[in-house]
C-alpha cells in the first residue's frame, strides 16, 4: 500500500510524490556538470533513470537523439520477472489491463499425411508450475518506457528525458570531481547542429547496440553471426488462421517458420518470418527485403490458411546475432580492482541476440534497476565506490547465459521439420525451459552484496542470489490479505525480513532479542547506515511475519523496530507487521524455519543473505561490507 497523508491532508494524484533536493528547482536546460549521464531512453536507460529519481540528491540527466518519445517500439515481450519490476515501480496493474496476456502456446507442424498443409501440434500452458503470480504480456515497448518516464517525473528527483541530444564521443580523466567529459550535438529544435559539452562523475551508455558510449571505452562485442535472417511485421489482417489470437510456432513443409505473437489491443499481432540462410557474401542485401515479400513468405509458410495483411504498423529484417562484451564498464579486465568505474554500458550496448526468446527488453531493464541504486547509494555517500564494480561482475555473466540459451532456441525455430527426432521436441524444450524466460534463473554469485549459502536451510524457498518470491501474507493492522513481494517498492530501500520464532509478541524470544538489538545496538545496521535526520526505515525496511493467525496477533506489543513512526506528525506506521496465510503459509511454502531467521532483500528484489536470528555479528558484518558507518543518529 502506498502511503500518504503523513505530511498532512493530500488531495491530489498520491502517486506524484513531493519534489526534494534537486527536483526542487531542476534546471530545464541540460546543465555544463551532472552526476549521472544516461545515453539513450530505451529500457535499460529507463529504469535507471527511474531508479536514480527516488534519490533526489543526485544529478542526473537522461538524453535521447530522438525529439519526442518513441512511438514504436521494436520490443514487446515482457516476462513475469519484468511484471514483478513494475510492482515495484507502482504500474503492473494498469500495464497488465491494457496488455496481451499469453495464457498458452501453440506449436504447428506439417501434417504427417499432407505435408504442404500445417496442423496444430501441442498447446502447452505458459505457466504450469506457477513460477510467478504475474502473468506473461505483450504490449509495446514505447508504453513501457511512458510507464518508467512518469514514475521518474513524478517522483522527488523530477528527472523528464532531455530530447534532441545526440551523444557522438566521451573522454575519462582520473582524479577530477567530474571525470567523464561528454561530447554532445543537438539534433532538434533551434541550435541543430550546436555541440553541448556535459561533464559527469558517471556515464550510463544504454544507447543500443551500435553504442557509441561503448566504442568510446574501447569495449568490443564478442560472439557470431548465425547468417540466418528473419523478416518481422506488426500488421492488421484478415485471415482463416484459426490460432491468430494465441502465441504460435509454426513450422511448415518448405523449413520456413513462423514465431506468432498476438499483441495488445486485440487485432494487432506480430510474425517473426523466416527468409532462411543468409550467405556470408550477402553484403547486407537480405535487410532490402520488402514487406511484401514478408507477407507472401508468411502466407507460403501458413498453407492451407491466408493472410490478408490490411495494415502495416511496423516492419524490419534482421540477421541472428548472438554477442556480449567481455565487461559493461570502462575498466579493462587487467586494471579490475585498482580503479573505480566511471563509464557504464547496460542493454543492447553490451549483449544483442535474436528476438524470438523475448529477453532483449526484460534483460535490459534488470541491467539498469541493478546499476540505478548502485549509483543513487554512491552519490549519497551510504556506500564506497567499490560497489559499482558489482554491476559489470554480476551482469556480464547473466548476459552470456542469456546468448547461450538464445542461440539454443533459435537453432531449434530455424530447424526444417524433417531435421528434429522428435515432432514434439520444440514444444518441449520450451515447457522444459520455462523459468529462463520469464526471468528467474538468475541468480548473483556471492559478492560485498551477496552473502553466502551458509545458513541457507533456514529459508530453502529463498535461494540466495535469486530474486525474492512472493508469497500471500495477511497484514495484521487491518487484516488485508496481500502479497509481501509486493510491498517491495523501489525506493532505493534495502528489505530485511524478521520471520519470527514461534513465540506470540510480547513474549521473550529470540525474535524479541533481535528486535531489541536492532533497535538499540551500536552495532546494529540501522542505526550504524541511516544517516543524521533520516527517518529509522530511510535505509534498511524492516518488516516481521508471525507465525500465528493475524487475529492472535497483538499488535501492541510487537516491537517497536516494526513500527517506526513517519513524517514531522511522527505518525506510526503499522504496514510492517504481517502473519502467515491460513491457505498459504509462508513458512511451509517457502521451507522457513520455525525457530525463524532473517532473510535479507536487496534494493532490485535479489535475496541477498540468510541468517539465523542469534547471527547479529553476521548481519552488521554483512551490511559493513557494502553500506558506509555513520556516527550520526536517525530520528524515531
Amino acid at each position: 500500500m502506498q502511503q500518504f497523508h503523513h505530511y498532512g491532508y493530500v488531495s491530489g494524484d498520491p502517486r506524484v510524490e513531493p519534489a526534494a533536493g534537486i527536483g526542487l528547482d531542476r534546471p530545464e536546460e541540460l546543465p555544463d556538470e551532472v552526476d549521472v549521464l544516461i545515453v539513450g531512453t530505451g529500457p535499460a536507460g529507463m529504469i535507471a533513470a527511474a531508479q536514480l529519481s527516488q534519490f533526489p540528491d543526485v544529478s542526473a540527466r537522461i538524453v535521447e537523439r530522438r525529439a519526442s518519445r518513441l512511438e514504436i517500439g521494436q520490443a514487446d515481450g515482457i516476462q513475469a520477472r519484468s511484471v514483478e519490476t513494475f510492482q515495484a515501480f507502482g504500474f503492473a496493474g494498469r500495464i497488465i489491463e491494457e496488455a496481451y496476456r499469453i495464457t498458452e502456446m501453440a506449436f504447428w507442424r506439417p501434417d504427417p499425411e499432407d505435408p504442404s498443409r500445417i496442423v496444430r501440434g501441442e498447446r502447452p500452458v505458459d505457466d504450469p508450475t506457477g513460477i510467478s503470480e504475474f502473468p506473461h504480456l505483450i504490449v509495446n515497448q514505447a508504453r513501457v518506457l511512458d510507464y518508467f518516464a512518469e514514475f521518474a517525473a513524478n517522483s522527488p528527483g523530477r528527472i523528464k528525458p532531455d530530447y534532441g541530444y545526440e551523444f557522438v564521443r566521451l573522454e575519462v580523466t582520473q582524479g577530477e570531481e567530474y571525470p567523464v567529459t561528454a561530447h554532445l550535438v543537438r539534433t532538434a529544435g533551434e541550435q541543430v547542429g550546436q555541440e553541448k559539452v556535459v561533464r559527469a562523475k558517471y556515464v550510463l551508455g544504454a544507447d543500443g547496440a551500435h553504442s557509441r558510449v561503448r566504442d568510446s571505452i574501447g569495449c568490443r562485442p564478442q560472439g557470431d553471426q548465425a547468417f540466418h535472417a528473419w523478416g518481422v511485421m506488426d500488421v492488421l489482417a484478415v485471415t482463416d488462421f484459426p490460432d491468430i489470437r494465441t502465441k504460435c510456432a509454426i513450422q511448415s513443409h518448405t523449413g520456413g517458420s513462423i514465431l506468432h505473437i498476438p499483441r495488445e489491443g486485440g487485432h494487432l499481432f506480430r510474425m517473426y518470418v523466416d527468409l532462411g540462410v543468409v550467405s556470408p557474401e550477402d553484403k547486407g542485401a537480405i535487410r532490402r527485403t520488402t514487406i511484401e515479400e514478408i507477407i507472401a513468405r508468411a502466407n507460403e509458410i501458413l498453407h492451407p490458411y491466408t493472410l490478408d495483411v490490411r495494415h502495416v504498423a511496423w516492419h524490419s529484417v534482421y540477421e541472428v546475432g548472438h554477442r556480449v562484451t567481455d565487461r559493461f564498464d570502462d575498466v579493462p579486465l587487467d586494471e579490475i580492482g585498482t580503479r573505480t568505474p566511471r563509464v557504464f554500458i547496460a542493454g543492447d550496448a553490451c549483449h544483442t541476440h535474436s528476438a524470438k526468446a523475448g529477453q532483449g527488453m526484460n534483460v535490459s531493464m534488470q541491467d539498469g534497476f541493478n546499476l540505478g541504486w548502485k549509483l543513487g547509494y554512491v552519490l549519497t555517500g551510504r556506500s564506497p565506490e567499490s560497489l559499482l564494480a558489482t554491476y559489470s561482475a554480476e551482469r556480464q555473466v547473466i548476459a552470456q547465459n542469456l546468448i547461450d540459451f538464445d542461440r539454443e532456441w533459435s537453432t531449434l525455430m530455424a530447424k526444417k521439420p524433417e531435421e528434429f527426432t522428435d515432432p514434439a521436441e520444440l514444444a518441449d524444450f520450451y515447457v522444459r525451459t520455462a523459468e529462463f524466460p520469464a526471468g528467474f534463473m538468475t541468480q548473483y554469485e556471492p559478492s560485498m552484496i551477496v552473502g553466502e549459502a551458509t545458513h541457507q536451510e533456514l529459508a530453502t524457498g529463498f535461494p540466495i542470489g535469486k530474486r525474492f518470491k512472493s508469497v500471500p501474507v495477511v497484514r495484521v493492522c487491518d487484516a488485508n490479505p496481500l502479497h509481501l513481494g509486493h510491498q517491495h517498492r523501489a525506493d532505493g530501500r534495502w528489505r530485511v525480513y524478521a520471520f519470527a520464532d514461534g513465540a506470540a509478541p510480547g513474549q521473550a524470544s529470540a525474535l524479541t532479542e533481535w528486535a531489541e538489538w536492532m533497535a538499540s545496538s551500536a552495532e546494529s545496521p540501522v542505526l550504524a547506515h541511516t544517516p543524521d535526520g533520516e527517518p529509522r526505515d530511510s535505509v534498511l525496511d524492516v518488516k516481521v511475519v508471525y507465525q500465528q493467525k493475524h487475529v492472535d496477533v497483538d499488535i501492541s506489543r510487537v516491537p517497536e523496530i516494526f513500527l517506526p513512526r513517519t513524517g514531522p506528525f511522527e505518525l506510526v506506521n503499522y504496514d510492517k507487521v504481517f502473519a502467515a496465510h491460513p491457505d498459504e503459509d509462508i513458512f511451509d511454502l517457502r521451507g522457513i524455519d520455525r525457530n525463524g531467521c532473517v532473510v535479507v532483500v536487496r534494493p532490485d528484489q535479489y535475496v541477498a543473505a540468510v541468517l539465523p536470528l542469534g547471527a547479529t555479528d553476521e548481519l552488521a558484518a554483512f551490511f559493513r561490507q557494502h553500506l558506509l558507518v555513520t556516527d550520526r543518529q536517525p530520528v524515531a
